[in-house]
């Protein structure tokens, strides 16, 4: 069964992102258990679980607040009829939540930091930059590319729309049970 797809003529290659993100992720653990190690050294076991059980709960109520303003400007937009605006930075609060949630010293700097508002403006000025310049730099079509498995296509582009139907001789005789499709 052919499903319309071209097969690739190049070897595919793993992106930068692909190679170095679980390394990166391993860096970030070892430091993490690194850091812990050495405040519990200087204090002790208990005042390590007490900053890990603040860091949960602020996180939690990070999150909480985030999601209710969110679910508040929805609803604000939709009974005034109109779209909503940007979350006012509701994505970087949440996002500054569940780092505070995950236990570590490291993620919780970067947690905290990213509940400070002029952080948020500016870290949000550059994704929005960043996904504008891919866009403009991204071809035509491109992400159709992503759905072309699920489509045929015909020579000059069109989709063709139908489904299969045997044309078979004998039309309602029984036919034979087909044999099974695993060994």
């Amino acid at each position: 069964m052919t499903t319309g797809a071209q097969t690739p003529t190049h070897p595919a290659r793993r992106s930068r992102l692909r190679t170095f993100l679980p390394l990166g992720v391993a860096a970030w653990l070892v430091l993490e258990i690194w850091l812990l190690i050495l405040v519990a050294g200087a204090t002790n076991g208990f005042v390590v679980f007490l900053i890990l059980l603040a860091g949960l709960v602020a996180g939690a109520a990070v999150i909480k607040k985030a999601g209710r303003r969110a679910f508040r400007n929805l609803n604000e937009a939709l009974n005034k009829g109109t779209s909503p605006t940007s979350g006012g930075g509701s994505g970087l609060m949440m996002l500054g939540g569940l780092l505070l949630m995950i236990p570590g010293l490291i993620s919780d700097a970067a947690g905290l930091l990213l509940l400070i508002p002029p952080v948020q403006k500016a870290l949000g000025r550059f994704a929005e930059r960043t996904v504008e310049r891919r866009l403009r730099a991204a071809v035509p079509g491109s992400v159709g590319g992503a759905f072309q498995q699920a489509r045929m296509y015909r020579p000059d582009g069109k989709v063709v729309q139908g489904e299969v139907v045997r044309d078979e001789p004998g039309g309602d005789t029984p036919q034979d049970p087909r044999p099974p499709l695993t060994r």
